[in-house]
């Protein structure tokens, strides 16, 4: 029988007191996304139409200008790799989007569209893209816009110092990208210039996710006239990253104070017409305190605002609410294998690994109780997960998963068969061998209430047996995480993550065998079948590619390496002097920006 909210909470409580003894008490935020990954806020994915609306309607007669003021909420300093190419979670890339250097848009169904700064022509018979580029297009600084800008983002990450994540499967799919990489070449010999507006890109194969900006094709354009001379291996240091970044996009940066705040103003060279507003200023605000600036009118727009504080907001009479289904899942990985940097390969080592019994991995999964998480900590703005394709892709989303719902006792029953078994009566299972059993997991440090959830979760996996500890005492800042991820730190069993897919549903370049972003380190000949079948040529047969989509979101769910979690919604509370705010797929204020407006002087403040 579930458990009532408030029985919940009393657990929680008993359970935060020891969690807190472990790790002194050093409560930090939350964030659970990285990379291609992000945070934010959810709800129920099954009925979106429901929930939120997409827009605001705001009627009111627009001021002059204006400085949009927006929070970015995060309880520790950005990183500030303002570089497509080299920037590693989603807050960068929050900060690039108000001044972005994207060359393709994409309608609602996130397929490329001849709207953007460039357009593609795919020949399929022969592996070849042709790229066009708009001409008369100039950069922030007034320097034109040529086709050197879209060839240098493939030159910087195929080349053997790059220092991003990056190079990968997918890269490795255009011609002579590994011969570059590994130094036998100066250049990558499926990259031709026809002319300054013109490239044509040579790929090994195509498939349908070569419309998606899948395949290896890149979206993004890179000044050349400014980092060109920068060699690589020294790139995400310099100033032209890190201080002075040039744009496309409808704003340039002015001011940047590392790990706090990013100051725009508008880009008089912006391809689709001067910004109405004068600037954005992005401010980092810590989740302690983001609702009562909500209320005190001190923002227009909230991004990676979180499901937790909704309760607080939600009578506020400044603000409309918007929200989607995002692209996105969380997960519980585990580490069964290495990843081999030196030869780019994962290398699985179920025999050797201590999570590498699949029994084991099912029962963890079945010991979460994460539909009560997310019921009573997300408000429903969260739901059990099934699958690692969220359900907005609805073409290759498997609803018929069952997924791994809370069920402790079938969770008792599978240790019982894998010989996991409690020799000394003392509750807690030993291993196989009889031999004392701790499973470290590695889990992304947050406010009070992500303190509260790791601490439910750890006795969830008590109550069937089993010994879970957190990797170093305590829970780990955002970007620490990762890098212990990404290392296999031997202190890491199992940790949990999250992913913003982006608009490509394709599990290339998180879950190849050459993917540094596969950190399960898991790989067999069925999964690598599967996800090289999604992008092959053989699946611009509609209903071929969604077969292999499902084989893929089966083979995950059988072998249980990395176990979704939970789908969400992405929220936005937005101030009501804001007019032309949208979040609709294929019409969000991204691509509209220069007609983002003001109707007051100040935010408003709630009543």
């Amino acid at each position: 029988m579930k458990k009532t909210k408030w029985s919940l909470l009393a657990l929680l409580f008993s359970v935060l007191l020891v969690l807190t003894a472990c790790n002194g008490g050093d409560d930090k935020p939350a964030e659970d996304t990285k990379g291609t990954e992000d945070t934010g806020t959810e709800k129920d994915a099954k009925n979106p139409d429901e929930l939120f609306t997409l827009a605001v309607e705001n009627e009111e007669e627009a001021i002059e200008g204006g400085t949009l003021r927006v929070a970015m909420v995060k309880d520790e300093p950005f990183q500030g790799i303002f570089n497509w190419e080299l920037y590693e979670d989603a807050y960068d890339s929050y900060l690039m989007d108000w001044a972005t250097n994207v060359i393709f848009e994409t309608d609602e169904n996130f397929m490329i569209t001849d709207t953007g700064l460039a357009t593609i022509d795919v020949d399929q018979d022969n592996n070849k893209v042709t790229v066009k580029i708009r001409e008369g297009v100039k950069w922030s600084d007034g320097e034109p816009f040529t086709i050197e800008d879209v060839i240098l983002p493939y030159l910087i990450i195929g080349h053997p110092d790059y220092t991003g994540v990056r190079y990968d499967t997918q890269f490795q799919n255009i011609v002579g990208a590994e011969e570059y990489n590994a130094g036998k070449a100066d250049t990558i010999s499926g990259l031709k210039k026809i002319d300054d507006h013109t490239l044509e890109i040579s790929f090994k194969q195509l498939s349908p996710a070569i419309y998606y900006s899948g395949d290896g094709l890149w979206s993004y354009a890179a000044p050349s006239h400014q980092i060109k001379d920068i060699p690589v291996a020294e790139l995400v240091e310099s100033d032209a990253v890190r201080k002075n970044p040039v744009t496309l996009g409808a704003f340039k940066i002015d001011k940047i104070v590392p790990g706090e705040s990013v100051q725009y103003s508008r880009n008089e060279h912006y391809w689709k017409g001067v910004p109405k507003l004068d600037g954005v200023v992005v401010e980092v605000v810590p989740s302690s305190s983001i609702s009562v600036a909500i209320k005190s009118g001190e923002y227009d727009v909230i991004q990676s605002f979180n499901a937790t504080k909704m309760p607080e907001i939600e009578n506020y009479d400044n603000i409309t609410v918007l929200g989607r289904q995002e692209l996105y899942y969380s997960y519980l990985g585990f580490k069964v294998g290495k990843y081999d940097f030196e030869n780019n390969t994962v290398v699985t080592d179920l025999e050797g690994s201590k999570m590498g019994d699949v029994k084991l991995r099912q029962a963890m999964g079945y010991a979460l109780d994460i539909e009560q998480v997310s019921e009573v900590f997300y408000n429903n703005l969260r739901e059990r997960a099934n699958s690692l394709i969220p359900p907005v892709f609805k073409a290759f989303y498997d609803d018929s998963l069952e997924g791994y719902t809370y069920d402790p006792e079938k969770a008792k029953a599978l240790l019982d068969e894998a010989g996991y078994k409690d020799v000394d009566n003392d509750g807690i299972r030993e291993d196989k061998n009889g031999e004392k059993l701790e499973i470290k997991l590695a889990a992304m440090s947050g406010d009070a209430t992500q303190e509260e959830i790791i601490a439910f979760y750890l006795q969830n996996w008590k109550d069937v047996g089993l010994n879970v500890t957190l990797s170093t005492g305590r829970l780990i800042e955002f970007n620490s995480f990762y890098d212990k991820v990404e290392a296999d730190d031997p202190e890491i069993d199992m940790f949990m993550g999250a992913w913003g897919t982006g608009t490509n549903p394709s599990p290339a370049g998180l879950y190849g065998k050459a993917d540094q972003f596969n950190y399960s380190r898991y790989t067999s000949e069925e999964l690598e079948t599967a996800v090289k079948n999604i992008d092959s040529p053989k699946a611009f047969d509609t209903n071929y590619r969604a077969q292999e989509f499902k084989k893929f979101q089966q083979h995950i769910e059988e072998v249980a390496t990395t176990i979704p979690m939970q789908f969400r919604y992405e929220i936005f509370p937005v101030n009501k002097r804001v007019k032309n705010f949208s979040i609709e797929y294929g019409n969000e204020y991204k691509d509209h920006l220069h007609e983002i407006e003001l109707t007051a002087e100040e935010p408003v403040a709630s009543n």
